[in-house]
């Protein structure tokens, strides 16, 4: 009876699972916003970056500053429910999140305006895949994806960084100086007509390659 009483009272100091956030949302960029004063990042999915630009015939979009205004015009001054999933490097909540039973990320995969990511293959691979047979929003472009388009530009902080926030993008893993691969990033692997590149050559360089399916800086989705 005593050890049972102790399991009773173990149990009722765990921390619940889910954490949710509700409140008012105001967006930083096109994945991430600020709801009851806690910075949320959307989850399974990566929007372009603010000052990111898509290619439309031979044409500059500021595809990134229209995934923030289609987020802003989703959530901005709305009620947002949140449900937490993980905290990311920035120490911002990790979270799915729903207005009037809406899934935030569905609608911005939906209009083209955000990619899914691996650990979000599950909720929104299926309307991710419509999208882009659709060619709605970047998928009707040449672009960057948002994790590559971040590495070019790592040394630029204010080229990724919202003006309506500090730091509202997810992070930039930049290559090691010490890594003596031979490109540091996708874009001087494209430009010296290296990529994509094969694990096992000398130019491959394993942090390119996002997938880790032993293809570097391959050729873009969404791409014809």
């Amino acid at each position: 009876m005593i050890r049972l009483a102790i399991i009773a009272a173990l149990a009722s100091f765990q921390p619940a699972v889910a954490q949710t956030i509700t409140g008012t949302a105001h967006a930083g960029d096109g994945d991430s916003f600020e709801v009851a004063g806690t910075k949320v990042r959307l989850f399974g999915v990566d929007a372009p970056e603010y000052r990111q630009t898509c290619q439309v015939n031979h044409s500059e979009w500021a595809c990134g500053a229209d995934a923030a205004s289609a987020l802003r015009v989703l959530i901005d001054n709305r009620l947002v429910t949140c449900i937490r999933r993980d905290t990311d490097v920035y120490n911002r909540t990790v979270a799915n999140c729903m207005i009037n039973g809406q899934d935030v990320a569905a609608q911005l995969v939906a209009q083209g305006y955000a990619i899914v990511l691996e650990n979000g293959q599950a909720d929104y691979a299926v309307i991710e895949a419509r999208a882009n047979a659709g060619k709605v929003g970047i998928w009707a472009t040449k672009f960057d994806m948002p994790v590559d388009w971040r590495r070019a530009h790592a040394r630029n902080p204010d080229a990724v960084r919202s003006p309506n926030s500090e730091q509202w993008s997810a992070p930039v893993r930049s290559q090691p100086r010490s890594s003596g691969y031979m490109y540091r990033n996708c874009d001087q692997a494209r430009a010296a007509g290296a990529a994509p590149m094969r694990r096992g050559t000398a130019a491959y360089n394993p942090s390119l390659d996002g997938d880790n399916d032993g293809l570097a800086c391959e050729p873009y989705r969404g791409r014809r």
